[in-house]
């Protein structure tokens, strides 16, 4: 649910994004620099490496042996994508000189490279996230199978949702690693992975919103429940690979989804004598000041963190909590059966 919640402010995010005509990229001289660019293979003082190499990666006029490294190619930076960079950061430092505020590009804020890492901070963030996902469900894991009592005849767990949040930090773990895969280079397959893992998590989490706050355990049930949603997923995810990246209808799913399950949990948590429901309000309060931080949208300080990346450091104790719950959830579920079984 921490990423799931929160999903719902970033799809607004994806929407601003897909803007292909921002001020800066709009502006002649920009258009003007990396078409000079990438005739002459220089921005100023910066010498572009990569406009010495064709689309494939081999330089002109010589050997096939001679070619870029792996892992640029895989980064698929090259000429186009290099002048385009170079181009902003000269724009941006000549609008400094001049007082100007930062402007979007291709819908982006102007970010600076680290290293290999296109949006270093988001990266980074993404990944600290992704192992306190990791690190959530292994805890839950160990708990459910050799710290709590299991049924005597199958050897399976009392707590009755045990293997939805398996699924769920699969697809959770997933959705976190390209993230950072995008963050550290966004181009169209990055791109569609992002979208596709993360709309496949906020699927599903609206799924075990509604049969956990339901309290369904009959499989028929939850069948019934999950077949029409994922469905419709299903459909969605295949739309946008493969007819077209509609930015403004997967904006229009994704808070639905997102708005949806955080009702459910928010009135679950207001009717329930939950021990952990205490929990599950802060989650939801925390989201809501997250959506503050999206609609702020400050441009990146000093090149490197703007809203969206502090909108990621709230995911990291927010993934923590919520994992919180989900071990409390399992013991108080199985404490309360083992009881009545007595």
């Amino acid at each position: 649910m921490d990423r799931c919640c929160l999903l719902v402010i970033v799809s607004i995010g994806w929407t601003i994004g897909a803007i292909d005509a921002s001020e800066g990229d709009a502006d002649p001289r920009h258009r003007e620099c990396i078409k000079q660019c990438e005739k002459k293979g220089s921005v100023g003082a910066s010498s572009i490496q990569h406009c010495q190499f064709l689309s494939d990666g081999v330089l002109v006029d010589s050997p096939w042996y001679m070619q870029e490294p792996l892992y640029v190619r895989w980064k698929q930076w090259n000429c186009k994508s290099d002048c385009q960079y170079f181009c902003v950061m000269q724009q941006e430092k000549e609008r400094e000189a001049l007082g100007l505020k930062p402007v979007k590009y291709h819908g982006k804020w102007p970010f600076k490279r680290s290293s290999v890492l296109q949006e270093p901070v988001s990266a980074i963030l993404s990944a600290l996230t992704l192992v306190i996902q990791f690190n959530g469900w292994l805890s839950f894991f160990l708990l459910a199978y050799y710290k709590l009592p299991l049924r005597p005849h199958s050897g399976k767990t009392y707590y009755e949702f045990t293997c939805l949040w398996h699924i769920y930090s699969l697809l959770s773990m997933n959705a976190w690693f390209w993230g950072a895969i995008f963050h550290t280079r966004g181009f169209d397959l990055t791109e569609k992975l992002d979208y596709s893992s993360t709309l496949a998590l906020l699927g599903f989490s609206l799924i075990l919103a509604v049969l956990r706050t339901f309290n369904v355990k009959n499989e028929a049930s939850r069948v019934m429940v999950a077949a029409p949603l994922l469905a419709f997923l299903t459909t969605h995810i295949l739309y946008l690979n493969f007819y077209e990246l509609d930015y403004g209808l997967n904006m229009k799913v994704c808070i639905t989804m997102g708005i949806a399950q955080l009702l459910f949990w928010a009135v679950w948590a207001g009717i329930t004598h939950h021990p952990s429901r205490f929990k599950i309000w802060a989650i939801v309060i925390g989201g809501a000041m997250a959506i503050l931080l999206e609609l702020y949208d400050f441009p990146p300080y000093k090149g490197y963190v703007d809203s969206h990346a502090v909108w990621h450091a709230t995911n990291i104790p927010l993934a923590y909590l919520w994992w919180s719950f989900v071990y409390e959830d399992a013991k108080f579920r199985t404490s309360t059966i083992t009881k009545k079984s007595r």
